[in-house]
């Protein structure tokens, strides 16, 4: 049977998915924790847990939600969600708590048709995303699942938040899986990737599948393949829409389908910015009319007034083309050598086309993958959305301990000076990881 064709796996020891050693003995002290913390607030033992890793992207960035390959590694920081069904009797409540205790107690009704009130903002919405998304992928299957119960749950998440790590997502996998778990139902991998992607739209997030399908089909030792952000990030995405839209075209009236063949897409795009205007005169199309059903776009339409298609464009192009590259370097038959300093220039070309094309780094980001390649890195780049978030370095294992030291010394030393970084905290914004476990299941 296929990897993807198999069940999330369920595991009644640690051994299988935290391995052996300091990092065994984290865990094990860590579902500990969860469990009295479990007990304390409810009263009663979970059934199961489930985990569910972060993740970090090699290369590809702002092309999945193009439709293309990405290649992403799940890291060893993850997302445990300790959960108990209801028995009959009890309230029909979904009680959320978290062991940090910064995160209050969030209680929904186990209505499981109700809107995510998105207006209203709360942490446990990530949770409830996956419990609607559940109930919605039980009807189309036909699952009898029967009526909905309360359900009594823990969080505890070690992938740092808003860093480009993919917590929410960490969150919502988790939780999704634990959902199943409870019900005992069990759903192929590929599955539950699609799943838990359309789950976290119920909260807004218009994810391309790569944080899911990183989650739930990875294996150890492998990859696959604030608001000025968010308008910055949204107007991307329009400008890659009306990339297609001016590309569609331009090719409907410049003759057939045939006509442009073996031509780049990029000679159907002017370099110089475009206007609403310029676009509209090639669409025939308001842009309001475009985008009129959705209000996040049309707040980019507010704030944007050019737009550089070319430059978008370019970025996605090559970056998928640096995407395969990638692999097929893994694959190859260079030295180790040879392989990770292409590896490393893959990496760096992808990071400059982030920067110079797509726009989307920043003085902070472009300062510590400086640092990074400074201190011995082959490879460097921004992960994540970008306009902040997070870097990952290609590293040669005998040099991490120093080269993490040097990061500490050169780029957040000051910062903890400067009262912006936490110095408890500082283990949570650097740190190594080999490609790590994808979610489980565990009963015990």
């Amino acid at each position: 049977m296929a990897h993807e064709e198999l069940p999330v796996p369920t595991f009644s020891s640690l051994e299988p998915v935290y391995g052996e050693g300091s990092p065994l003995e984290e865990a094990q002290l860590r579902f500990q924790w969860i469990k009295a913390k479990f007990v304390e607030v409810f009263g009663k033992e979970p059934d199961v847990y489930a985990r569910s890793p972060g993740r970090v992207n090699l290369i590809g960035e702002h092309i999945d939600y193009e439709g293309y390959s990405v290649l992403p590694m799940a890291i060893r920081q993850d997302t445990i969600v300790a959960i108990r069904k209801a028995s009959a009797g009890e309230p029909k409540v979904l009680r959320i708590a978290n062991v940090n205790e910064k995160y209050s107690l969030c209680t929904y009704s186990a209505d499981p048709d109700q809107e995510v009130d998105l207006k209203n903002h709360k942490w446990g919405h990530y949770f409830f995303c996956g419990y609607k998304g559940f109930y919605e992928y039980a009807k189309s299957k036909g699952l009898d699942v029967g009526e909905p119960v309360g359900l009594d749950v823990i969080v505890d998440g070690t992938v740092p938040t808003g860093s480009g790590l993919s917590s929410s997502a960490a969150f919502v996998c988790s939780s999704t899986i634990s959902i199943m778990a409870a019900f005992n139902v069990n759903i192929p991998k590929k599955e539950v990737a699609q799943l838990t992607c359309v789950c976290e739209r119920h909260i807004g997030t218009q994810s391309g599948g790569m944080d899911q399908v990183r989650r739930h089909l990875t294996g150890q030792e492998r990859a696959s393949t604030g608001a000025i952000a968010a308008i910055s990030f949204g107007e991307r995405v329009k400008e890659q829409e009306y990339n297609a839209r001016c590309s569609i075209k331009k090719v409907y009236f410049n003759g057939t389908v045939e006509s442009v063949k073996g031509r780049r897409a990029l000679e159907l795009l002017k370099e110089e910015p475009y206007t609403a205007e310029d676009i509209e005169g090639i669409t025939l199309d308001p842009l309001k009319s475009i985008f009129e059903n959705s209000p996040t776009s049309l707040d980019v339409l507010k704030a944007a007034k050019n737009f550089k298609l070319f430059q978008r464009a370019s970025h996605v192009y090559s970056e998928a083309k640096r995407v395969y590259a990638f692999s097929d370097t893994v694959s190859s038959d260079l030295s180790d050598e040879d392989k990770l300093q292409k590896l490393g220039d893959l990496m760096n070309d992808s990071h400059y086309s982030c920067s110079v094309l797509y726009e989307c780094s920043c003085p902070e980001l472009e300062e510590l993958v400086k640092v990074c390649r400074d201190n011995g890195a082959l490879g460097a780049r921004l992960t994540g959305a970008g306009w902040g978030g997070c870097a990952v370095a290609l590293v040669k294992e005998n040099i991490v301990p120093q080269f993490i030291l040097n990061l500490k010394e050169s780029f957040y030393k000051p910062r903890i000076e400067k009262g912006i970084i936490n110095n408890n905290e500082l283990g949570l914004y650097v740190f190594a990881s080999k490609p790590s476990s994808g979610a489980a299941i565990f009963t015990f």
